[in-house]
């Protein structure tokens, strides 16, 4: 994957100087001469890595650093100056820039600094795959890029992961996105939903059984620790686990061992531990349905995938995903979504999420027989009607610049059909993209 790289100076000369030493060293770059238009080009498609002039007129670099860090905390940032002190170069570092280089500097230096900085959020990942370890995961929606960049970060360690989202949201393509990304991916990825089983049932699952250890136990019964030794265990529903099993998998993550029911010996397992429920479990933690022990165990690292209705720019992305991916199991020619179709899916609710969102792909892509998905299908698949994306004039201003870019990222960044849905003219509609530094060559699509 080619790294995208995003550069801002207020000299257009050291812009194009540094961009051409970027571009030849084989990342892709984009420019901005101040900090207010770099903020709307990260909102519309978030780099892998910034640098920044420290000195600029209007918003200065640590400004835009601390902008940055609010909504895009892992995101590597290099900020160049010609005034560099070791005050300020300290003053940055606590603070949480990657990288603090004075000019003149060395391009040399420049590009093991920007190498280091990748290599945070985007090392080598060893798989046979050309789609890499998040090929299942369909998005351009900004929250969701800073969620795959913590992800990759998580990836490398063997920190455990509790994963929080909605039924249907994708927990466990984030899990296994994890688990290809780890040392652990030529290893075993077990998942088991623990809302699915009984609590005895769930126990000789995990920890395995010996013969006789129970009425219809005729044989040993491997668990799927240690089916998953060396490699990755998916717990969903984490929050579904009875009490008392909740103790018996604490001990096992505490001593690394596991023992089978109705066992006298314990066996060692090496797993990575990553977990997933929809439910809050500090309130369960507060009515003691959880313990606060293995809780802390679990949430090394925790990890919040939205809901679709809080990403609806990636639902035209993850419709046209579905179809193609349908189309080829039907053997049907892959077709179009009428445009009143698909403003009807970017406007639905979603309690379902992604699988609600498949399900409706696929069942009108059964019922369709034309080349063109019309809406009516896409109303029956729904069973309800649904509003359109509120005027502009409704959307608060403090998310005035998020509503136009979510709006033209759904448009394809037809200024027409966006203006349309905005209810503006399109001379009104211009203004508010040079109020918010947008333009409609953003919002092309990005190919690696």
């Amino acid at each position: 994957m080619i790294a995208d790289i995003l550069l801002i100076d207020d000299d257009t000369d050291l812009l194009r100087l540094i961009g051409l030493r970027l571009s030849s060293a084989g990342y892709r770059v984009r420019t901005a001469e101040n900090g207010e238009r770099a903020l709307a080009m990260i909102d519309v498609a978030p780099p892998a890595l910034v640098i920044t002039d420290l000195r600029m007129p209007g918003m200065d670099g640590m400004q835009l650093f601390d902008s940055l860090h609010r909504r895009h905390p892992t995101l590597p940032v290099i900020i160049l100056t010609a005034h560099g002190t070791i005050p300020e170069a300290v003053t940055a570092t606590e603070r949480g820039v990657f990288g603090f280089l004075t000019k003149p500097f060395d391009s040399q230096e420049l590009l093991e600094k920007v190498s280091d900085g990748l290599r945070l959020t985007a090392g080598p990942i060893k798989t046979s795959d050309n789609d890499g370890w998040r090929r299942d995961i369909i998005t351009r929606a900004p929250y969701m890029e800073d969620l795959l960049r913590q992800a990759r970060l998580v990836a490398e360690t063997d920190a455990s992961v509790l994963i929080y989202g909605e039924s249907g949201t994708g927990k466990e393509v984030l899990a296994r996105a994890i688990y290809r990304a780890s040392r652990r991916a030529d290893k075993p990825f077990i998942a088991v939903n623990c809302g699915a089983f009984p609590g005895d049932l769930l126990e000789s699952e995990l920890f395995g059984h010996v013969r006789g250890a129970f009425t219809g136990a005729v044989g040993e019964h491997l668990g799927l620790f240690q089916a998953a030794h060396g490699g990755t265990l998916f717990l969903d529903e984490i929050g579904d686990m009875p009490l008392p099993l909740q103790i018996k998998l604490l001990r096992t993550l505490q001593e690394r061992e596991v023992r089978p029911v109705g066992a006298t010996k314990t066996t060692p397992v090496d797993v990575r531990i990553v977990s997933a429920t929809h439910r809050d479990l500090e309130s369960l933690l507060a009515s003691h349905q959880f313990r606060e022990d293995l809780y802390y165990r679990l949430n090394v690292i925790s990890l919040r995938l939205p809901a679709l209705s809080e990403r609806r720019e990636d639902i035209p992305l993850l419709t046209a995903h579905f179809l193609g991916q349908l189309s080829e199991r039907y053997g049907k020619v892959v077709p179009t979504l009428a445009p009143d179709a698909m403003d009807l899916l970017t406007a639905a609710p979603w309690p379902g999420n992604i699988r609600q969102l498949l399900n409706v792909i696929e069942q009108a892509l059964a019922l369709s027989t034309t080349s063109v998905i019309p809406v009516s299908l896409i109303q029956k698949a729904l069973r309800e009607e649904t509003d359109t994306m509120p005027p502009l004039e409704e959307a608060r201003r403090a998310f005035e610049r998020d509503y136009l870019v979510r709006l033209l990222k759904m448009t394809g960044g037809n200024v027409t059909r966006a203006a349309i849905k905005a209810k503006r003219n399109r001379t009104e509609f211009y203004k508010l993209l040079q109020r918010h530094n947008l333009e409609l060559s953003m919002f092309k699509d990005h190919k690696d």
